[in-house]
């Protein structure tokens, strides 16, 4: 069972903190608690699995990478979450080690893309980081 005395949203104060839960594979997406539903629900459109458990109190809610994918389409897909999240005014971290460059630059580049239609109406996207970091731009 997921250890509940807070998450790494909360403590580190970002929106979204993206890494692996210690001694597993399993790739987390933390948010703060209380978190809004367009936060939550933009993460499962980005193809994260919402997880919950429902307490007497709070609600706990945090997502995660598909575990059924092969480890580095895990890290492709956490990775390319971050320039639509970033795109919508959050604030997201990533370990280092999760952190894709090629499939950052190619999610920035598809927004940028579906952008430049006419029917697309999304706010510009976040600029490409020159090189992997612990915090996203």
């Amino acid at each position: 069972m997921e250890d509940f005395i807070g998450n790494r949203a909360d403590g580190e104060g970002t929106d979204v903190e993206i890494y692996r839960k210690a001694l597993s594979d399993t790739i987390h997406a933390d948010t703060p608690t209380g978190a809004p539903e367009k936060l939550l629900a933009l993460l499962d459109r980005l193809g994260l699995e919402r997880q919950e458990v429902r307490t007497a109190g709070p609600v706990y809610v945090w997502h995660t990478v598909p575990a059924h994918l092969p480890e580095a389409e895990r890290k492709r897909l956490a990775t390319r979450a971050i320039p639509a999240l970033l795109t919508a005014g959050y604030r997201v971290n990533i370990t280092p080690e999760l952190f894709d460059e090629a499939a950052y630059h190619q999610a920035v580049h598809d927004l940028r893309t579906a952008q430049a239609q006419p029917a697309a109406s999304h706010p510009a996207p976040a600029p490409a980081p020159t090189t992997p970091s612990r915090r996203t731009p």
